[in-house]
């Protein structure tokens, strides 16, 4: 995997595990390297379904766990 490829990688986990310092070193990382924002937002918009996907899930152990009325949306 190249230092491009890396870069990506690391924002989208950034995005999906919601590190806003993460987030600011490795957009500049991105930067350095000369990655368009145009792929950074893609592997964001990435990070962030990969985010959206696992509150779902939580939400649902948790209303299983807590009942229905615990946990609002």
């Amino acid at each position: 995997m190249n230092a491009q490829m890396k870069e990506l990688v690391a924002m989208g986990a950034a995005a999906a595990a919601n590190c806003h310092p993460c987030m600011d070193y490795h957009l500049a990382k991105c930067d350095e390297l000369g990655i368009e924002r145009e792929e950074v937002a893609a592997a964001v918009k990435v990070g962030l379904m990969v985010n959206r996907g696992a509150e779902n899930a939580i939400r649902k152990k948790a209303r299983a766990l807590l009942g229905e009325a615990t946990v609002e949306d």
